[in-house]
């Protein structure tokens, strides 16, 4: 029971940080997209690998830039797999997979179609860029294995009443090796990110996220255990898994995997 409760006030207190970025303006975000991520060292029900909780993040450069200059600062909470020199079937790969990605993704451009079929909205009551609809057994299925027609999540944007359907996303479980993420989409292509060191608030200071300069959580000034410790709050090293976004009605490569939209589009 403890440990389903730490769940649950973990996923409280991210939406409050989530709806306290929104209130600032982009960009000074420095948050984090966390969709369909792996809780499972919670082992609480309903709580593995959970959508798209989006939090921005200050990427400041140009994925394409980031793509040539081989690195992109992303800041203390939020670490990306290095992007590797081409290998031969690497190209190909990622081209069947975006294809998978847009077929996939094809029939769910009426947002109601993916209710249907069992997606679900993560947190419909906060405002954010992206939400993510999430398919519970897609994430699941994707703690064993790689699928590209069974995205864990489909990204939209609000519109008016509606939802319009722009990309998707892959996850993987927080302790696959960059090896083992490069066999699922090539790193010379695909940069996978992760949410990192984590300071959950303790009780008397969970109002810290709404503030202009928060001590806790993904946009928090703590990121060592030892800085949470003495804060009296709790330190995740890592929470959540591996996650990647793939545009694939994008016509660029450096738009369909864009470095940059994926992280200013996260809670995350």
């Amino acid at each position: 029971m403890k440990k389903v409760a730490l769940a649950v006030a973990l996923l409280g207190f991210l939406a409050v940080a989530l709806w306290g970025q929104q209130q600032k303006p982009q960009g000074d975000m420095a948050g984090m997209d966390m969709s369909a991520h792996d809780m499972s060292n919670t082992n609480a029900p309903g709580t593995h690998d959970m959508p798209g909780m989006e939090m921005n993040n200050e990427g400041s450069e140009h994925a394409m830039h980031s793509m040539e200059t081989r690195h992109m600062d992303m800041g203390p909470h939020m670490k990306m797999t290095a992007l590797r020199n081409p290998k031969p079937g690497d190209q190909q790969k990622a081209e069947q997979i975006v294809e998978s990605a847009r077929a996939a993704a094809e029939k769910y451009k009426d947002y109601q179609v993916a209710l249907a079929d069992g997606f679900r909205i993560f947190h419909p009551e906060v405002t954010q860029k992206q939400y993510h609809f999430t398919n519970y057994r897609y994430a699941f299925e994707a703690r064993a294995g790689f699928n590209a027609d069974h995205p864990t999540s489909l990204l939209y944007e609000k519109q008016g009443d509606g939802y319009k359907l722009l990309g998707v996303m892959y996850t993987a479980p927080k302790f696959m090796s960059e090896d083992e993420l490069d066999a699922r989409i090539p790193l010379s292509i695909a940069q996978w990110h992760a949410h990192v060191n984590l300071c959950l608030p303790p009780d008397d200071k969970k109002g810290d996220a709404r503030g202009p300069h928060p001590q806790f959580g993904l946009r928090g000034s703590i990121t060592t255990e030892a800085a949470c410790d003495a804060a009296g709050g709790k330190f995740m090293p890592q929470i959540f898994g591996w996650m990647v976004h793939v545009y694939p009605f994008e016509q660029k490569q450096e738009d369909i995997w864009s470095v940059e939209r994926q992280a200013h589009n996260h809670m995350d």
